[in-house]
């Protein structure tokens, strides 16, 4: 059976992907540290994991979920354990918790579980960090949020990111 990765996320405009590529190469990357491209910079909502690219159809239209827009404020530098270098919000608006839950209710409908784990929102800057030395301060990025989207990944030749849809 034929399967496709997906995701679903926050995924910016090219101003606020700039600001973000700003803050990555603020960072003095250690060797073997593998920073996120420009163009994957983004904050993921939901993993979503390898499903049959059959089933696309009805996710496409079954995780439409209602929201309201909100800003998110992003400007505080970690490195969390494994060594990923994340961006992370100042204080997580309560809109983003809101939407984050609607779209865990959703996922049981399209037959899929949410994860487990608590959702700590963040935009991955680095894999394989290591001990990088957090920088102090960067641009304050305040981005507008108004959508979220599907995301397909691919890997291997091909590898890359599209968004398969936008829900607004």
């Amino acid at each position: 059976m034929d399967t496709t990765r997906l995701f679903l996320a926050l995924w910016p405009d090219a101003a606020v992907r700039e600001q973000l590529r700003a803050w990555r190469d603020l960072w003095d990357w250690p060797r073997g540290a593998s920073p996120v491209h420009t163009g994957k910079l983004h904050m993921t909502l939901h993993f979503l994991g390898n499903q049959p690219c059959d089933a696309v159809p009805a996710l496409l239209d079954g995780l439409a979920v209602p929201f309201s827009p909100f800003r998110l404020q992003l400007g505080v530098a970690e490195l969390w354990h494994g060594g990923i270098a994340v961006l992370a919000p100042s204080s997580v608006p309560q809109e983003l918790i809101d939407l984050h839950a609607a779209l865990s209710g959703a996922l049981p409908g399209v037959g899929l579980q949410p994860e487990a784990r608590d959702y700590r929102p963040h935009v991955t800057m680095a894999r394989r960090a290591g001990r990088v030395e957090i920088p102090a301060n960067g641009p304050s990025i305040d981005w507008p949020i108004d959508h979220y989207t599907l995301v397909e990944s691919k890997t291997g030749d091909g590898s890359g990111y599209t968004v398969l849809r936008e829900y607004r």
